[in-house]
């Protein structure tokens, strides 16, 4: 974690300004021919969405810039906008004081985590979420208390246009935003973008587009390529979003169309398919605190006279091939003198009879891992907590697919990997091939995060909701699925197998349902990895 010391200014608070192309399409959204309007900038910045509203000659009554830096307001104070009021404060402090509301209401807010909050505005803050219900979690950045702040502040059927980053969509603590946002608005629109449109950061953005209304509401989520084609955009179809919000779990799947949402729905509420979780229970692998420390090659081993302590490891997915981690391969990778052991040590007391152990100990110390936070907290630095085994093992990080591995080797993982605790009375061979269809890569991609990358991450909360039609007849395809994931053969040729066995023959999927699936994974996948590519 950055420190505040070491953090940027601009870190601090949160500045990243907007495309100039970006303010001028959010107006022309929020305008759409409408005047007299009251209009907000809630985070001024360097006044680029009052430009925009000068520039593009809009009618409308007044103007107000809230901005908390000296220097930005008084620049925002030249821009020749009629009836402009600049106001150099904190937002929060407004939001909960101000009598005003508003037609119209677009910026880009900071995007500050909570550990950069000063006192006085993580109160302000929490009035917003105490006043709206919300449980204010130290996860949230402060754009959410924006978006929650300036949606009280808008008038009947008024408009919210945002620049704001595409955890929006996806991230857990967000989820609380999305089921206010559909609380409050009746029609909801996202536009991501292919490309990263801010040049300083690596920040994934999209632009979230609200209106207020009385209706049942309603989501539209288009893709364009980046902040220069955002004017080739039909305004029409942001105007008239037409895909019934099913949930607020990932804004990220309204890329689908309604026909596959509708489908994805179905499927869902189906009586003879599982979620992981009710076959298996999933955490996070070990968190060592010193991973450097704990995870060791044999020459280490071997120097120090550590193989009393020393248990076989799997710290990353690349040193297992296939789906099953067994005693050879964990053989190979101790004579490939890879990190293929983990260092599991008593109480001081008990260490101290070991002379070389010991100094290895000592070694630590003086490289500092002792006093790294997870290890400083505890009673025994070099006692790691939450030791335990599991038969399976999920991967966290994943370029293409996320595997499902077998653990045959009796092997311990880190936090790189996630520990999947088969429950007693199933098949484990039967749920890890069980996995491997295009129905769960589906839901794979569904419950994931995608980075800016194309890497998709999952937490165990999101590998237990990833549906999988297990039957103990699985357990024939396992070979199979080892062979072609070992020897890196054709993955989509053996989904097309697993398919026609789990999907038709098991569960009674017709032919055009198991092509709706595979057609849904591969348009998701592709969506993400076109972020690598970029």
């Amino acid at each position: 974690m950055q420190l505040i010391k070491n953090a940027t200014k601009q870190k601090l608070r949160g500045g990243f300004y907007s495309p100039k192309t970006i303010s001028d399409f959010i107006l022309r959204w929020a305008f759409n021919g409408n005047k007299h309007c009251d209009i907000l900038e809630p985070s001024a910045g360097d006044g680029v969405f009052i430009e925009s509203l000068v520039d593009g000659k809009y009618e409308y009554n007044s103007v107000t810039a809230i901005e908390i830096e000296t220097e930005e307001a008084n620049k925002i104070k030249k821009i020749p906008a009629k009836n402009l009021n600049v106001f150099e404060q904190d937002f929060h402090k407004y939001c909960n004081n101000t009598k005003d509301a508003y037609d119209i209401i677009v910026g880009n807010p900071p995007y500050i985590r909570y550990q950069y909050f000063d006192k006085d505005q993580q109160k302000e803050a929490g009035k917003i979420f105490d006043k709206n219900k919300i449980k204010y979690s130290k996860l949230m950045n402060s754009w959410c208390a924006f978006v929650v702040g300036c949606t009280n502040l808008l008038k009947e059927n008024g408009k919210l246009g945002f620049v704001l980053p595409a955890e929006l969509l996806q991230v857990s603590h967000a989820k609380l935003i999305r089921e206010f946002l559909i609380k409050n608005y009746e029609k909801i629109s996202i536009v991501s973008f292919k490309k990263l449109v801010f040049d300083t950061i690596q920040q994934d953005v999209v632009l979230l587009l609200c209106q207020k209304g009385s209706g049942i509401p309603h989501i539209e989520y288009i893709e364009t390529e980046d902040d220069k084609t955002l004017q080739d955009l039909d305004l029409y179809k942001l105007k008239n979003p037409i895909k019934n919000i099913h949930n607020s779990s990932k804004w990220t799947n309204y890329f689908l169309d309604q026909k596959e949402l509708d489908f994805l729905e179905e499927v869902k509420n189906r009586k003879d398919l599982y979620r992981v979780k009710d076959l298996a229970d999933v955490e996070v692998g070990i968190t060592t605190g010193a991973n450097d420390f704990f995870t060791v090659n044999k020459s280490i081993i071997d120097e120090y006279n550590l193989s009393k302590y020393s248990y076989p490891l799997i710290g990353r997915s690349v040193l297992v091939s296939g789906i099953t981690f067994n005693t050879k391969k964990a053989k190979q990778n101790i004579d490939n003198n890879a990190k293929a052991n983990i260092l599991i040590f008593p109480k001081l007391q008990e260490l101290k009879k070991n002379k070389s152990a010991m100094k290895y100990i000592e070694y630590g110390i003086q490289e500092g891992f002792a006093d790294g936070y997870k290890c400083r907290i505890r009673d025994e630095w070099q006692i790691i907590p939450s030791i335990s085994l599991s038969n399976a093992f999920f991967s966290r990080r994943n370029n293409k697919y996320a595997r499902m591995i077998l653990n045959e080797a009796n092997a311990y993982t880190t936090d790189t990997m996630h520990r999947v605790h088969i429950k007693d009375g199933i098949n484990r061979k039967a749920f890890v091939a069980s996995y491997y269809n295009s129905l769960s890569f589906c839901f794979v991609e569904l419950e994931g995060r995608s980075f800016g990358g194309g890497a998709l991450e999952l937490m165990p909360s999101e590998v237990s909701n990833i549906i999988i039609p297990y039957v103990e007849s699985a357990e024939d395809l396992f070979n199979e699925i080892e062979s072609v994931f070992s020897k890196k053969k054709d993955v989509n040729k053996l989904l097309d197998y697993t398919n026609k066995i789990l999907l038709k023959d098991e569960l009674g999927f017709d032919i055009k349902d198991i092509e709706l699936f595979v057609s849904v994974h591969n348009k998701l996948l592709e969506k993400r990895l076109r972020r690598k590519m970029n």
